[in-house]
C-alpha cells in the first residue's frame, strides 16, 4: 500500500512557511506565500496573527481555524498530498532549538 500523507503537527515558520510533521516521521517545510499571493481565501493569511495564531491540523491537513471553533467548513487547509510532494524535507526545528 502506498503512503497516504497525514499531518500530525504544524508549526509556523519564517516568511509564511509551515513545518508540517507527517505520520511517517518526516518534517517538511512548506512555503505558503504563493497561495497567499494568489489572493482569494488565502489572503486572510497575510495577517501575522492569523497565520501563526490560527495554524492547526484538521482532517490530517495543515489548516487555519479562522473562526476559532474548529469547524472544518470555516477553515482553510492545504491538501496533505500537495504539502508532502512539494515541500522540502528538513530537520525538526524544535530539536534544533535546544
Amino acid at each position: 500500500m502506498d503512503y497516504q500523507p497525514s499531518v500530525v503537527q504544524a508549526l509556523a515558520g519564517a516568511e509564511r512557511s509551515v513545518y508540517a510533521y507527517f505520520s511517517d516521521g518526516s518534517v517538511r517545510l512548506f512555503d505558503v506565500s504563493p497561495l497567499i499571493a494568489q489572493g482569494g481565501v488565502f489572503a486572510a493569511l497575510e495577517d501575522d496573527a492569523v497565520f501563526s495564531g490560527r495554524l492547526t491540523v484538521l482532517n490530517h491537513a495543515v489548516a487555519w481555524d479562522l473562526s476559532g471553533d474548529r469547524d472544518p467548513s470555516k477553515c482553510l487547509d492545504v491538501d496533505p498530498y500537495v504539502v508532502y510532494a512539494e515541500a522540502s524535507i528538513v530537520g525538526d526545528p524544535l530539536e534544533l532549538v535546544a
